[in-house]
């Protein structure tokens, strides 16, 4: 992406031209737990979410559920796949495991293994192929039980990226995708008429979608910026990367907020970082009450060495913005974060 190029996308265009769950998945296969330059190539965009996400993951439904609604009245048979079930089944602990170090691109290269081993199964079995058989009916609607229960497991383990087509296989297979009840197979159940979960990307789509973004670029993008405010204090020195990273930076949430008996600038916080609570004590009540800053989100330094205090031991500190006085503005993290997640 650039906007020298005229290849920077706003987000509203974006999502006027494509789904948004194409872009999260993207981005998912390509995160590490590190701290990643990250760049938007369209053509590998493109090619990755048709492969994997069209023609791996939705194209198991779609090879089996048709045979299970016109043969079988849309009703599930019996597994008999256990052991290869059961190597999807063991793997959500290992996914799990990513998601919880942010490795999701690792997540995401495990999931379409597993993606991989239930396209081969269907490729093996040759369902279309079983189906013109006589006699044959109880082997092609197992062949497709197992073939769904291999996909009911695949977008389990997707859904944290893809909500909506998670919500949307949900209602296909009429089950929860519940990740603790995975190893419940589906057995002798309804399942609804299959419908497109997902379409292939096209280029057309995107040119488009960058044919707009030219028409809206602000006329500004790409000008000189303006000089700084007279006011703003400059930036300082630069520091290696190495220095930065030593840092802690947590979401906190202020439990308690209450003033300092004796001083005239700080209110006491304690802070709730998911590992315990922490005392400090801010220099914010120029601009805060403390009852408006209980059950607030902020972000915290949870590293910085317990400082010895007139009022007590203050054990960490506060972000916040401003010059001082009531122009102070602590700092908070978008919705969803929680106590205890590192700042990156």
């Amino acid at each position: 992406m650039s906007k020298s190029r005229g290849t920077f996308i706003m987000a509203r265009t974006y999502l006027d031209h494509l789904n948004p769950e194409y872009l999260r998945y993207y981005f998912a296969a390509k995160l590490t737990g590190g701290v990643d330059d990250m760049d938007l190539n369209l053509e590998d965009f493109a090619a990755r979410v048709n492969s994997d996400l069209v023609g791996k993951v939705v194209n198991i439904a779609s090879r089996s559920a048709g045979f299970v609604t016109k043969r079988f009245d849309g009703k599930l048979g019996k597994v008999t796949e256990q052991d290869k079930l059961k190597e999807f089944i063991d793997a959500g602990e290992q996914i799990a495991d990513f998601y919880e170090a942010r490795e999701f691109g690792r997540a995401m290269r495990r999931i379409m293994e597993l993606a991989d081993i239930a396209n081969q199964y269907v490729n093996d079995e040759q369902p279309w192929v079983i189906a013109k058989q006589e006699g044959q009916d109880d082997k092609l609607q197992a062949i497709c039980t197992n073939a769904l229960n291999m996909f009911r497991l695949l977008m389990t383990y997707l859904a944290p990226v893809l909500p909506k087509t998670a919500d949307a296989a949900q209602s296909f297979l009429n089950a929860r995708l519940d990740w603790n009840n995975r190893a419940n197979l589906l057995e002798n159940h309804g399942i609804d008429k299959f419908k497109p979960l997902m379409n292939r990307v096209d280029m057309a789509q995107i040119e488009k979608m960058l044919d707009a973004s030219k028409e809206e670029m602000p006329a500004a993008v790409g000008q000189p910026s303006a000089a700084p405010t007279a006011d703003l204090e400059p930036v300082a020195e630069e520091i290696e990367f190495p220095d930065f990273a030593k840092v802690d930076l947590r979401v906190a949430k202020i439990v308690k907020a209450e003033h300092v008996e004796g001083a005239d600038k700080l209110l006491r916080l304690t802070l709730d970082i998911g590992h315990g609570e922490r005392n400090v004590f801010a220099g914010i009540k120029s601009a805060y009450k403390p009852e408006d800053l209980e059950g607030r989100m902020t972000v915290m330094v949870a590293n910085l060495k317990p400082r010895k205090m007139k009022f007590g031991m203050s054990e960490g500190m506060v972000l916040a913005a401003g010059p001082g006085g009531k122009e102070i503005f602590i700092l908070s993290p978008d919705s969803g974060a929680t106590p205890g997640m590192r700042v990156m």
